[in-house]
């Protein structure tokens, strides 16, 4: 019976700051500043430790570390989000001020997908503890293929989600304001029809990504803690901290061009740790240590060296910031839907 209070309070709470996030402080459309998405960011992490502060106090010195173990290691991780956010934006040229949107609905729905993989998760590690093995060899593959692959190729066109999205109902060529769906005039007699507009299919995009680095980052803390509470409450304070990390650092991403390299160690290290479990238990102070001077090591060495070249921003004006490219709807009737007035975020 605690364990549920304790997964309602928290979830409670989760849905508290969302409702104050998009209802008060966001409940504009408006371009997030390096100043604003500066005191989010702080906010989010303050509030992250000092959660692991109270998991350190009511649950004990090993769950305090192995949460701040897992909030590490998804926070570090989430950086690699950020790059493919930043290449997404800059293609479909999403305005700055809608940018949030999508980020906290992307965001919200991968909540809800993470938190079913690690409940799947931890019952086939309670009913299947060989399949620890899998995932620490899958971790190790990862980190290898990370450290070895260039940067991964974006082909927003070419992505089923779109061809899928497609086939559900048409797609505008044009935004609509802020809104994720909208009407357009079809046909000679000038019916309306419903359609889906870009920011629809850049959100239906941002699921899809933050679902495919679940997949590395989630065994990744099951590697430090098998409670499922800490890995599903690391995992939900580093996604909340997401979007104001996205404002924070999309225009410098590009510069932190060994940290893809620092995260591949520790994967690799972490699913290192899962394959000789039986043989040796690394201490969680010590897993803690060596995740925090790799990542810490990678960006400083990020910092001190020449800088990589600049990642498009995502924030560019263009001619029509309306449009986006052709392409990318082809054999998509052109839209004759423009930009609205902004909607009060209860619309779509």
């Amino acid at each position: 019976m605690d364990q549920l209070w304790l997964w309602v309070g928290f979830n409670a709470f989760v849905l508290m700051m969302l409702a104050l996030d998009l209802g008060v402080f966001h409940r504009s459309a408006h371009e997030v500043s390096i100043k604003e998405a500066a005191a989010w960011s702080t906010v989010w992490v303050v509030l992250a430790l000092g959660f692991g502060g109270g998991v350190y106090s009511f649950m004990g010195e090993q769950a305090g570390m192995e949460f701040l173990a897992g909030y590490l290691i998804e926070k570090a991780l989430s950086v690699d989000n950020i790059f493919v956010f930043v290449l997404l934006f800059t293609y479909f040229q999403v305005p700055p001020k809608y940018q949030h949107r999508v980020l906290f609905w992307g965001i919200l729905g991968a909540l809800v997908m993470r938190g079913t993989m690690i409940g799947l998760g931890a019952y086939l590690i309670h009913h299947f503890e060989w399949i620890l093995y899998l995932f620490g060899a899958f971790l190790v593959w990862t980190g290898f293929r990370m450290a070895v692959q260039d940067d991964r190729a974006i082909e927003p066109e070419a992505n089923p989600a779109i061809r899928l999205v497609r086939r559900v109902m048409p797609v505008s060529n044009h935004y609509d304001g802020q809104k994720f769906f909208s009407r357009e005039p079809h046909g000679s007699d000038g019916r309306m029809r419903r359609v889906a507009t870009p920011l629809f299919v850049v959100l239906v995009l941002v699921e899809t990504t933050d679902l495919i680095f679940a997949v590395d980052s989630i065994p990744a803390v099951f590697a430090v803690t098998r409670d499922p509470f800490l890995v599903y409450s690391s995992n939900v304070f580093a996604i909340l901290g997401l979007r104001a990390l996205y404002f924070l650092l999309s225009g410098v991403i590009g510069q932190f061009r060994f940290l893809k390299l620092g995260l591949s160690v520790v994967l690799i290290f972490v699913g290192a740790k899962m394959l000789l479990a039986d043989l040796y238990k690394v201490p969680i102070g010590l897993s803690l240590g060596v995740i925090a001077v790799v990542i810490a090591a990678s960006i400083l060495v990020s910092l001190v060296s020449p800088a990589a070249p600049d990642v498009p921003s995502p924030t560019a004006e263009t001619e029509d910031p309306t449009a986006v490219p052709a392409q990318t709807f082809e054999n998509t009737p052109d839209s004759l839907v423009q930009a609205s007035d902004d909607q009060p975020p209860g619309e779509v």
